[in-house]
């Protein structure tokens, strides 16, 4: 055998070790992925139960002709981890109230958290606008609403939450939280602008992950 020979039989061992170590290490890597799936869905993570407890609102004004609407509202969120072996982690979470479908607050910022098995993280924060512009018919349906004593806002959330399992922490997955909330305001309006009240709710939240 000559060298040249020589030299091309080892470049093909080195070549054949080659694949067999990608192939070998593609394999392992397969199995790794497939394992953690498997255990992930064995056991099945349940979405976490989000309950509006309670808001103080410290001003809900429209001004004249009813374009603009200022609020802040101080809230009461409670979310529950429902899962045995599945810990969450919110990564970026965005509260803010909407009312009859028009964001009305600037989106609050919720500090991050680690959620445990069977926990409970509870939140209190505070969402305002000033002066939010509104369409026209909206400040005659909060006329209204206050008149009859009751204002319909829905509290969402929205958010990147992950699951712990073990060691293994998934990729992101996108949170929606839609907490109606319906806020009694009887006897306790001047003109167009709803006077300090908290009220307690304790409202079941729809959430989608």
């Amino acid at each position: 055998m000559t060298e040249k020979d020589c030299s091309h039989h080892i470049d093909d061992e080195r070549h054949n070790l080659q694949r067999r170590l990608i192939t070998a290490l593609i394999a392992f890597v397969t199995l790794i992925l497939f394992t953690i799936l498997l255990i992930f869905l064995i056991l099945r993570p349940t979405k976490p139960h989000f309950i509006l407890q309670d808001s103080t609102v410290y001003a809900f004004n429209t001004s004249t002709p009813f374009n603009f609407l200022t609020t802040n509202i101080q809230i009461t969120i409670a979310s529950r981890n429902p899962n045995d072996k599945i810990g969450i982690y919110y990564d970026k979470l965005d509260v803010y109230a909407t009312y009859r479908g028009q964001q009305v607050t600037l989106p609050t910022l919720l500090p991050q958290t680690y959620q445990g098995h069977k926990d409970v993280s509870i939140w209190s924060p505070f969402v305002y606008g000033n002066n939010v512009p509104i369409a026209p018919y909206l400040g005659n349906e909060i006329s209204q609403d206050i008149l009859f004593g009751t204002i319909l806002l829905n509290v969402r959330i929205d958010g990147r939450v992950r699951w712990k399992v073990g060691s293994f922490i998934s990729s992101k997955y996108h949170l929606y939280v839609n907490c109606p909330a319906y806020v009694g305001i009887g006897g306790k309006f001047l003109g167009n602008s709803v006077v300090v009240g908290k009220y307690q709710l304790v409202q079941n939240c729809h959430v989608d992950v």
